[in-house]
């Protein structure tokens, strides 16, 4: 293994740029729903070979790019799916979508490379370490997009738990650490390889301290309810009334519970002209506190998509209104330079789409608490959950991974969602409309599920909150610090590894 980056550049350009693309796609395996870890380690490494025997820093740049390129396409494929919906009006920009998403997300490792070659030559390391720079970067500019993190891959291991103590670019850290430490052996530096494996799996041993507690019998008792109203049905007003009825009808059965969870614009129709349906909802709840996703109108022609906690009677307790919007599917980035063609996002509103919603803290459940309201994509962005002085009770996520499709996308939001339950030490409950809808505890455990594609309600308890994680007092300061340290170290004393 040691001489297949050589090997790899000694192919002709053609040639190398398409077993670079497909290594890159062999290292999207370690993404949801694979969970294949090693192959991303495996592949990395092989990459980190390349870079640093490349003869020119341009063909080093070319080649991570190509790397980048397989691996973002493989693992954001799903991103084709909303073009899909209305084939007809959208269809032709699928494949557009997911080579400019795929090359756009590759064109950060390329900055990366081009910075390693510039500044550390031949030092694999520090090119490791400008990767997680790169992940870094991506998650924040330009709105961020921390989709498909190299950290991402540790979710359904114990190394995950880390993330109470980094978020995800920690495991970012340890996913180029994993890397390099396999390429540092294959180039004959055995000894500090080794080490770096034998902390990684030491630490891994060290966090397999198994589950958060198990919920008290007199836990709230949480109903999720799934109803699979596929996308292309789901604004079509001959099936408003099916899905509205199918939520109903599965909130209503068994037990009173303490609290019901529908999803993400679970009820078709603006929140101004439902009054007639609050009456059908409360008696479906039968007193217990109804949260549901809907989109709403205010005075000054604002849209938004909406959380609302319902409570005994139909009195609407509290609204959330989303936040952090997708660019071009719930608005449009500089709307007002191109509202004159038409463009109004794959969110179908007339206009230039939702507007973003103010407040910036809790939601109250009655009975129960504050929680952390996360509508769909708010879910992805770890630095932004933490809200307000309080500790809340659990993290309420709605979605609608519809959009989705039925494959990678909801399995990949699923594992983004039980990080953030690890990061923040509170447990979760997540309603999809088409799943994957769970119960997650503090510890990203999923207590119960209901499948893809599924229409069913689920009853659980709710499982208890954890002490504060360091991350959740304390944010990315404290990574981003030792992440500068490391820069530093390594760029002043200049760490090369084997050309």
């Amino acid at each position: 293994m040691a001489d297949t980056p050589a090997r790899l550049m000694a192919l002709p350009g053609w040639l190398r740029f398409l077993v670079l693309v497909g290594a890159g796609a062999v290292a999207g395996l370690g993404q949801a729903p694979f969970d294949l870890w090693p192959a991303t380690i495996v592949s990395l490494a092989i990459l980190f070979g390349v870079q640093a025997r490349a003869d020119t820093t341009k063909v080093a740049v070319f080649a991570v790019w190509s790397f980048g390129l397989g691996y973002f396409g493989f693992s954001l494929r799903w991103i084709v799916e909303p073009f899909l919906v209305d084939v007809a009006r959208h269809g032709w920009m699928a494949p557009f979508a997911l080579v400019l998403m795929a090359g756009g997300a590759a064109l950060f490792w390329a900055v990366a490379g081009w910075l390693a070659r510039r500044m550390a030559p031949g030092g694999m390391l520090f090119f490791g370490l400008m990767l997680v720079w790169a992940e870094l970067t991506r998650s924040l500019v330009l709105t961020g997009f921390p989709w498909a993190l190299l950290g991402h891959i540790w979710v359904p291991t114990a190394l995950a738990q880390l993330a109470a103590f980094g978020g995800p670019h920690l495991l970012t850290l340890i996913t180029v650490l994993a890397a390099w430490s396999l390429a540092a052996v294959w180039h004959n530096k055995i000894f500090p390889g080794l080490i770096v494996l034998a902390v990684l799996g030491g630490g891994a041993a060290f966090l397999r301290i198994g589950p958060a507690p198990e919920p008290r019998a007199d836990a709230p008792l949480v109903r999720i309810v799934q109803p699979n109203a596929p996308q292309h049905l789901k604004w079509n007003p001959a099936y408003r009334d099916v899905f509205v009825n199918r939520l109903v009808d599965l909130t209503g059965q068994g037990a009173v519970p303490d609290l019901v969870v529908w999803p993400e614009t679970a009820v078709p129709t603006l929140l101004n002209y439902i009054q007639s349906d609050l009456s059908l909802l409360d008696g479906a709840a039968r007193g217990a506190p109804l949260v549901f996703g809907i989109q709403r109108q205010d005075a000054t022609g604002g849209f938004f998509n909406s959380m609302v906690v319902m409570g005994p009677g139909g009195v609407i307790r509290d609204i959330y209104d989303k936040r952090h919007l997708v660019p071009f599917g719930e608005y449009i980035p500089g709307a007002r330079l191109i509202a004159d063609m038409g463009f109004t996002g794959l969110a179908g509103l007339v206009g230039t789409g939702f507007t973003p919603g103010a407040q910036e803290e809790h939601v109250m459940i009655p009975g129960i608490g504050p929680a952390v309201p996360l509508i769909c994509y708010e879910g992805i962005f770890a630095e932004e959950i933490n809200r307000g002085p309080a500790r809340p009770r659990l993290l309420l996520l709605i979605t609608n991974d519809a959009w989705f499709g039925q494959a990678a996308g909801p399995y990949q939001h699923l594992a983004q969602a039980r990080l953030r339950a690890i990061e923040q030490g509170l447990p979760m409950v997540r309603a999809a409309n088409t799943g994957v809808s769970a119960m997650i505890d503090a510890k990203g455990r999923i207590i119960d599920q209901i499948a893809l594609g599924g229409v069913a309600a689920i009853d659980v308890r709710l499982p208890p909150v954890l002490p504060t994680p360091p991350y959740a007092r304390w944010g990315e300061w404290p990574f981003a610090a030792v992440l500068i340290l490391l820069t530093f170290v390594f760029y002043f004393r200049r760490f090369r590894f084997p050309d």
